[in-house]
């Protein structure tokens, strides 16, 4: 990206950005700052119903400490006419076909995408006391494993705050779905379902992709009626960084013009081979051909471990922190290093603590990986298992300094 393109996105995204799934009365490209679950009205046909919501907030403090967090929800589910088998086909795609090669594409891959639709019920204060208000998202996502793992965005699980979980097929059934992981920070969920020998995807390798290069959405956009559109565009971008109105940053991500609407939510991007390199999550609003796809690679460790071992370990650092930007403008002053977590907190007996990280130092690097915030650590901690070594980079009353840290699993009460 170009000097003028990060201008662009830095500029404009805040504003621009939203989540594919969710709460919302239709897609309008309306941002909500402080959005409500609009209450369920009788349809004539349950098959026509549909809203979304987007909430998103966060809340962050420096006051001798500092807490902060975001909550988005999502979107879109469906079945329909296809046929009712659920094998998956063998199909071979012809490269060479610049015409029809999307069709290969959903040939192979229509099967593997589902629809999520999610009930909530949130509680809030009002003059007359507590109420509460119930709703569904409605998003997508897609096979993982024959035995009913599925893959979607976690603002399509209403990141953890739901009721029930409904999946549904491509003949037409539906199952109820279990949340085996989901992480805000990532925007990534692990649903399983109690079926077998269903179609999977192909995985692609995101890391090998080219600006330019063909891409395939199958998603179910806006409506049940509309279950698995295909839609085909080219990657236009790589590495992008999208920060939302409620200031959460997710990175790095795929650009792409292949067309993309509420409720693709946690659907599968495939290149021309049919392969999943990416996973829908987000579109800019005021303008059309923008958006966005988590990369495959990103989820891969993830899946790898929660298929072998059914269950996802992840270790931590033990901070609480802040980006060096938002620390210089909440306290006004001038922080030495240029980018980076500033340490608000240590928590004790974290490796962290064990390593002498103090409130003060500045994290910017882990492993020669650039550190810019909390979610860069968060994303780069996923690649480590307990006891791992990692060398962190520091900077300290000025200085750059480097410390090995021994990571750990972490605890099941740590927040």
């Amino acid at each position: 990206m170009d000097d003028n393109e990060k201008n662009m996105f830095n500029e404009n995204s805040e504003k621009n950005a939203n989540y594919y799934g969710g709460y919302s009365s239709g897609y309008n490209g309306i941002n909500f700052v402080m959005p409500e679950l609009e209450q369920p009205k009788k349809k004539k046909s349950k098959r026509k119903a549909f809203f979304g919501y987007v909430a998103v907030a966060l809340v962050a403090a420096l006051i001798g400490g500092l807490s902060g967090g975001y909550l988005v929800t999502s979107r879109i589910n469906i079945p329909s006419n296809e046929p009712s088998a659920l094998t998956a086909q063998n199909v071979n795609i012809n490269l060479t076909d610049d015409v029809y090669f999307a069709v290969a594409v959903a040939e192979k891959a229509q099967k593997t995408v589902v629809g999520i639709t999610t009930e909530i019920v949130q509680q809030y204060n009002t003059f007359f006391g507590p109420q509460t208000q119930r709703g569904q998202s409605m998003g997508s996502g897609f096979i993982i494993d024959s035995n009913g793992y599925i893959v979607t965005n976690s603002h399509v699980i209403g990141d953890g705050k739901y009721e029930k979980i409904t999946v549904s097929l491509i003949d037409g059934s539906t199952e109820v779905g279990e949340v085996l992981w989901y992480d805000t920070t990532l925007d990534l969920a692990i649903v399983k379902i109690n079926r077998t020998g269903l179609p999977t995807v192909e995985f692609g390798d995101s890391d090998e992709l080219k600006v330019g290069e063909p891409a395939v959405a199958i998603g179910n956009p806006m409506t049940l009626d509309l279950e698995r559109t295909v839609t085909q565009g080219i990657i236009s971008g790589l590495n992008r960084s999208v920060a939302f109105e409620n200031g959460t940053v997710i990175e790095p991500l795929i650009q792409t013009d292949a067309s993309i609407n509420s409720g693709n939510s946690g659907g599968p991007l495939f290149n021309a081979k049919g392969q999943v390199i990416g996973i829908n999550t987000a579109k800019m609003s005021t303008a059309e051909g923008l958006g966005f796809s988590i990369p495959i690679n990103t989820a891969k460790p993830i899946v790898d471990q929660i298929l072998k071992d059914g269950k996802l370990s992840t270790v931590y650092v033990g901070v609480k922190g802040v980006d060096v930007e938002t620390y210089e403008t909440a306290l006004g002053i001038d922080v030495a290093a240029e980018y980076g977590v500033v340490i608000i907190e240590t928590t004790n007996n974290s490796p962290a603590a064990e390593a002498g990280l103090k409130p003060g130092d500045v994290i910017t690097a882990i492993d020669g990986d650039k550190i810019k915030s909390m979610s860069d650590l968060k994303r780069n901690l996923y690649e480590y298992k307990e006891n791992d070594n990692a060398e962190i980079t520091i900077m300290r009353n000025g200085q750059e300094q480097k410390v090995t840290m021994t990571l750990k699993n972490k605890p099941a009460d740590y927040q």
